[in-house]
């Protein structure tokens, strides 16, 4: 890269006499040679009209060569061009052996005009070249020319010519390298300006530097006058100081206020600079060459990282401040780490073992429930079986801690009224508690609604209530206030699983013993208890946390020993309307005839809910996966609900069998049952919108109140729609259409003839072993087969009246055995199952023209309609019987 210029010094050094004058023809500034063959100091001319410096009347007629000096600056300024004046004679004082004196010289000049922004003149830059000596060659050439034509006089004619040429050439050089280094003045990237005089006149600046006033007319203008806002700042002092000492003067990062825009408020602004004094020949001070560069951007960029490092500091010392004040705040913070990891393993072993402890607690509380009927009349087997039932509640109720504490228990929140709830509490917390623990409730006027589970919370304030009289030794003062309450941004950075915004509080005080700090920070570990052993399982409290944090709240516990606890809770509140609990169903269990789909990969928990709808009187078929389960509905068997479990193996889980059974049943119950749900119906510790949950383990009458609520809510949509969709037809149009009967009755007004004997062929055995048990259930006689070859052997072998096949078979299709099959047997009867009617009729020909197709899905009144159909066609004896 191509080194920077001094100018100063450039201009300065030149061998040629420069002078630089304004539009009022004043000087400016002139360099050393200029000086010197005028014999005049820079001081005696700066400022000064120039035919004053040398005292010269251009108007006088003698002075024809100051006019010519005077018409040719008039013709710069008038013009804006370049001119030349070859030769003038003008008196100047000269230095001699003898001192100043002043003689008449020849000058060569050339007047440059310098433009400004606006382009006109703003200066002359004069280049003169002093050729008196060239001047008294001639004169000396002539006079020889004179004595002798012969003499040496072209010789010295071509001398003079070539010394003209080389002065021409010289100056040529001189002007380029001037133009260069103005140019690489004006593009320098720091500001550069040069001061004349004790006043600091403005001689030169550059864009840079203009730039950085605001392009301001500045030049020929003293400093301070130019730049009036900088007093007071130091800077004009330190020119004064650079110009007294000749010594330079280097500032870094230093700040001035400046007009950045004309006319406009002062600007901070920082500058690197150099004050470098101009010395003259004979050691004075001229002037100041000014060179620097504009920090303001920097400088802030600096402020700033010294502001963010300041602040990352402060936070450091502020860290360190309170980690020094407060080991017990490690300690805490470590407790809670150790507190989370173990919820955390807690949670995941909870998810492990609470379905299968679940499943084993259903199965000893429905056997249970099973004897209790059988052995009605035992007095002391029932004790034993109450005492066993009394077990398994509490088998359940631990299970269901470790999953409140675990957050992984499926909870059903609705808007409530915690001031509501309390109060309908009180009676049960009077009871509780004993007539020795004085209960006060205080409920803050204007409380706002949250949404919780219900139930849960109830567990939660009768937990925590008995846990206070415990606390008291069954005797003292317990208080329960709800109130608003707000937790702002301070409170949220204190406590990080906090989320500012507006709460419900419910604080339960005592007046016990209260808790030490170490007993507080282990309070919400789960099997952490100072009850004696034996006395609590320590998941009260754990529970507590799981439920409030489960919910999206907040729990915090206030005490001191000897002054009794506080623990108050945080409910996130919610702008919906209080809705009112239900009331809990009683009085006598009812069963029903509907058909129930039970789906449990678990056999003996799938053998005891089957054998208690069984005495309920429902139909109940039965699916060991989602899989099966959703063939057998598939099918076209009736189902009216489906319960199924939550966690269960195969590819079709729970969720999805229940929306494609759904689908093809529209007006199907679901319910589902589980004791842990993992995040199949349940998202957010929340259940899903409309689905219906029965926890494991459940009591007989649980179940059979839950099933009878959500068939009569069916049984009450089924009634607002109208009308049930048309019985199956047959294939053949003339058959006779079966119209809606009554079990019992049939179509044309008769009745079955007897029981038939069906041979059914399904290849899926869980529809197989359904629609047998169905069939069986309905008293006809039925040998199930799995495929069309099975079929035709037993055809072979055992009468049959009515053949009841599905299409799609492993082998022979279902319609292809109906065909064979009637031309062996032609008083056989077809009922052929299918979802695809347009499959059946295209291969039906003109054997099947009696077959009664029952179109999937079917219900059960839909069969029991196609076999009163077929058994109208046949005889008081049976038509088939094998050869």
């Amino acid at each position: 890269m191509q080194a920077p210029f001094d100018f100063q010094k450039l201009f300065e050094l030149s061998p040629n006499p420069y002078m630089l004058l304004d539009r009022d023809l004043r000087y400016v500034t002139a360099n050393a040679a200029y000086l010197r063959v005028t014999a005049s100091r820079l001081e005696d001319l700066v400022g000064r009209y120039v035919f004053e410096a040398f005292p010269h009347d251009p108007d006088d007629p003698a002075n024809a060569s100051l006019r010519m000096l005077r018409d040719s600056f008039f013709r710069v300024l008038n013009e804006g061009v370049l001119d030349t004046l070859a030769l003038i004679p003008y008196r100047v004082p000269r230095h001699t052996e003898q001192g100043v004196v002043v003689e008449d010289r020849f000058w060569s000049a050339t007047h440059t005009p310098l433009l400004d922004g606006a382009g006109k003149v703003a200066f002359i830059l004069q280049h003169t070249m002093d050729v008196t000596e060239l001047q008294q060659l001639k004169q000396a050439m002539r006079e020889v020319e004179g004595l002798s034509s012969r003499g040496p006089g072209p010789q010295l004619e071509g001398g003079v010519f070539l010394r003209a040429k080389a002065v021409q050439e010289a100056n040529l050089t001189l002007d380029g390298e001037r133009k260069h280094l103005r140019r690489l003045f004006e593009a320098a990237p720091g500001f550069m300006c040069s001061l004349r005089g004790p006043d600091h006149v403005f001689e030169l600046v550059n864009r840079a530097y203009l730039q950085l006033i605001g392009h301001r007319d500045i030049l020929g203008k003293p400093i301070r006058e130019a730049l009036p806002e900088v007093a007071g700042q130091g800077y004009f002092e330190l020119l004064d100081g650079v110009l007294t000492s000749g010594e330079p003067f280097v500032g870094h990062g230093m700040r001035v206020m400046l007009q950045r825009v004309p006319g406009g408020v002062l600007e901070e602004a920082f500058v690197d600079l150099v004050y470098q004094p101009i010395v003259e020949p004979d050691g004075r001070v001229s002037g100041i060459f000014v060179q620097g560069h504009d920090m303001t951007a920097q400088k802030r960029a600096e402020g700033e990282l010294a502001r963010h490092r300041d602040h990352l500091e402060e936070l450091v010392r502020e860290r360190t401040r309170a980690l020094e004040e407060s080991e017990a705040e490690r300690r805490q913070t470590e407790a809670a780490l150790r507190q989370a990891q173990k919820m955390e393993a807690v949670g995941k072993l909870t998810g492990g073992v609470a379905h299968d402890f679940n499943n084993l607690l259903q199965v000893v509380s429905g056997n249970l429930q099973l004897l209790q009927r059988d052995m009605a009349g035992d007095a002391k087997a029932q004790r034993r079986l109450e005492t066993a039932l009394g077990a398994v509640e509490r088998g359940a109720r631990l299970s269901s801690q470790l999953l409140a504490f675990a957050r992984r228990q499926p909870l059903a929140p609705t808007a409530l009224s915690v001031g509501r709830l309390v109060r309908d509490m009180d009676d049960l917390l009077r009871r509780a508690l004993g007539e020795d623990v004085e209960v006060e409730t205080v409920i803050a006027g204007g409380l706002w609604n949250t949404s919780v589970d219900r139930n849960q919370l109830e567990n939660v304030i009768l937990n925590l209530a008995i846990n206070a009289r415990d606390a008291m030794d069954g005797r003292g003062k317990l208080t329960i206030e709800a109130g608003n309450a707000m937790l702002d941004d301070h409170y949220a950075l204190l406590h990080p699983e906090v989320t500012a915004g507006q709460y419900v509080m419910l604080a339960i005080s005592d007046t016990g013993s209260g808790m030490a700090p170490e007993v507080m920070e282990r309070a919400f570990e789960p099997f952490f208890t100072t009850k004696p052993e034996g006395r609590g399982t320590g998941l009260g409290l754990s529970m507590v946390y799981g439920f409030v944090k489960q919910s999206g709240g907040h729990v915090k516990i206030y005490s001191e020993v000897g002054h009794g606890t506080s623990l108050k809770i945080y409910l996130p509140r919610t702008f919906q309307v209080a809705v009112q609990p239900t009331e809990a169903a009683t009085g006598q269990v009812e069963g029903g005839t509907e058909t129930i789909l039970v789906v449990e990969d678990d056999p003996a928990v799938r053998g005891t809910v089957v054998e208690v709808l069984g005495e309920l009187g429902y139909r109940v078929l039965k699916a060991t996966d989602g899989q099966s389960a959703l063939a057998v509905i598939q099918s076209g068997l009736p189902v009216d609900l489906l319960f199924t479990d939550v966690v269960m193996p195969g590819p079709v889980r729970s969720p999805e069998l229940a929306r494609q059974a759904k689908e093809l049943l529209p007006d199907l119950e679901v319910l589902f049952t589980s004791g842990y749900t993992e995040n199949a119906i349940v998202h957010g510790g929340r259940l899903d919108p409309g689905v219906s949950l029965l926890s494991k383990p459940y009591r007989r009458e649980d179940l059979a109140r839950k099933i009878r609520a959500m068939l009569k809510n069916r049984e009450q949509r089924l009634a607002a729609k109208g009308p049930r969709p048309q019985a199956p037809t047959a294939v053949a149009p003339q058959a006779p259409a079966p119209t809606s009967a009554s079990s019992g009755a049939r179509a044309g007004g008769g009745e079955l003839k007897g029981p038939l004997r069906i041979l059914l062929v399904e290849d899926d055995a869980d529809i197989r072993e359904s629609a047998c048990e169905l069939l069986t259930d309905m008293g006809h006689g039925v040998h199930a087969v799995e495929s069309a070859e099975a079929a035709r052997a037993v055809l072979g072998t055992d009468p049959i009246d009515v053949l009841f096949t599905d299409v799609t078979l492993p082998g022979m299709s279902g319609v292809a055995l109906a065909r064979e099959a009637v031309r062996r047997f032609p008083t056989l009867r077809i009922v052929i199952a299918s979802g695809d009617s347009r499959a059946v009729t295209s291969e039906s020909g003109k054997e099947l023209e009696r077959a009664v197709l029952l179109p999937k899905p079917y219900d059960l009144d839909q069969m029991e309609r196609a076999l009163t159909q077929v058994s109208a066609a046949l005889p008081d004896a049976p038509r088939t019987r094998a050869p």
